[in-house]
């Protein structure tokens, strides 16, 4: 239910002299004037009258009457001093009417080339192959993807002969437009962190004392509604739960699904020996696992329980637990080491779950996992951004600076995935690949920035 704030109605503050509180505060003020203006007038009119002959004892010199006859006749009086008018009480401003938010910014401000700083010195072949591979998954889409309008460029850019910098810097400014992100409020300053794919240890059967914290696949229990089948302004949302009845309830919580863990033995995909790492391979979204034989095996984000994520280290910092500059990937898997019998606790105050399924072995070891848009992404030129805002598949050029550095990081790179904590339009998180080096980057990295996407002409909303 939404509450409608009703305006407060004016109070009277001045019950004794309505027409004052009628007026308002500067009509009180003129009535005021022009009240003691008449009272003098009168108070005059009474004293000073007609010259008349009183007797010698009470004449004044020069012969002005001081006294005035009463009516009917009577003996003259002296002349009283008048009373004090009544002080009008002052009326309390009326509070002021609440004003109308400010209209929200457009997401996308269009931009020029030149206001994309280092644009002129990135290597743009880097993120070439990512670019042509979301040609390829926007032409797959067809016209849920806006294909016709993407198409002139996807098609020329198969055709390039020349795949320098130069010359594919020159086909971005002559077939895209750059669209500066925007927040609601205005401002232009992005958030851009890190994520990777993390190698865990595991085994396709549970051990009785490490390996055996599970990496489950989807239930079937668990009902996923595109609510853009229904309306189509929300096509980039998922109503998840499950029935009871023939009623749709939320699905089971971090919590919930961990003391029920044995309901879900036929769910598990592996089995890994480190729940802080297992929480780390859901934030993260895809990893592999070294099995017993030393094969690796991928896995990739399936689903998810519908529960919107909750930071454990902002949690940690606010108990005191951890310092601001501690609250990092690498600051909380070091207090779980110190900590194991507050591990689960911990977790368990994020509600959202990851559900996953297993990769095809890829032949080439340095490919990235196949992230939202389906394609493979590029270490180091692949983003996750919210879709709402940002065309997956969508060239972005980013200005930001290295990890917990203040070195520029300036480049071209492609938008192929999402991620359930990637919300807004002026936000980004940078896929730096795989492995424990990957890992210390994108655990750093929270920096701040800007970004611009790079449409073709027609594409942008109005």
């Amino acid at each position: 239910m939404v509450n409608f704030q009703t305006p407060t109605p004016r109070r009277r503050a001045c019950d004794a002299a309505p027409a004052v509180c009628s007026a308002g505060v500067h009509g009180a003020s003129r009535l005021s004037a022009a009240l003691a203006v008449l009272a003098a007038t009168l108070l005059l009119g009474a004293c000073v009258g007609p010259q008349s002959t009183l007797p010698s004892s009470s004449s004044a010199p020069g012969g002005v009457a001081t006294s005035a006859m009463r009516l009917g006749g009577e003996s003259p009086a002296a002349c009283t001093a008048a009373a004090a008018c009544p002080v009008c009480p002052v009326c309390t401003a009326a509070p002021a009417a609440p004003t109308a938010p400010s209209p929200a910014a457009k997401p996308l401000q269009l931009a020029r080339w030149a206001d994309l700083p280092g644009w002129k010195d990135d290597d743009v072949s880097a993120a070439w192959p990512g670019f042509l591979a979301s040609c390829r998954a926007l032409a797959a889409k067809g016209a849920a993807a806006q294909w016709p309008l993407w198409r002139p460029a996807c098609d020329e850019a198969q055709a390039l002969t020349r795949h320098d910098a130069a010359s594919l810097r020159r086909f971005f400014e002559s077939r895209f437009e750059p669209y500066l992100l925007t927040n609601p409020d205005g401002g232009t300053n992005a958030l851009i962190t890190g994520y990777y794919e993390p190698l865990l240890t595991g085994g396709r059967t549970r051990g009785k004392k490490k390996i055996r914290f599970p990496v489950l696949a989807p239930p079937d229990d668990l009902i996923t509604v595109d609510l853009g089948d229904v309306v189509p302004e929300v096509k980039n949302l998922r109503l998840r739960g499950r029935l009871v009845g023939k009623r749709l309830v939320p699905y089971y919580s971090r919590a919930e699904i961990t003391a029920r863990e044995e309901e879900y033995a036929d769910r598990v995909l592996v089995w890994v020996d480190d729940p802080v790492e297992l929480f780390f391979l859901q934030i993260q979204g895809s990893g592999r696992v070294r099995l017993p034989d030393g094969t690796l095996m991928r896995v990739g984000y399936a689903d998810q329980n519908g529960y919107p994520y909750q930071s454990i280290g902002r949690l940690l910092v606010e108990r005191g637990e951890l310092k601001l500059e501690q609250a990092s990937m690498q600051g909380i898997q070091a207090w779980a080491r110190a900590h194991p019998d507050k591990v689960t606790e911990l977790l368990n105050n994020n509600p959202s779950y990851v559900f996953f399924r297993e990769l095809p072995r890829s032949s080439n070891a340095d490919e990235g996992p196949p992230g939202a848009l389906g394609v493979p992404l590029t270490p180091g030129r692949s983003i996750a951004i919210d879709p709402r805002f940002t065309a997956l598949g969508a060239p972005v050029f980013v200005a930001t600076t290295q990890p917990n550095s203040s070195a520029p990081m300036n480049r071209l790179v492609m938008a192929q995935d999402t991620g359930g904590a990637i919300r807004g339009p002026a936000r980004a998180d940078f896929f730096w690949g795989f492995g424990a080096e990957a890992g210390t980057l994108a655990g750093r990295m929270k920096q701040s920035g800007r970004l611009w996407v790079l449409l073709p002409p027609g594409i942008a909303p109005k």
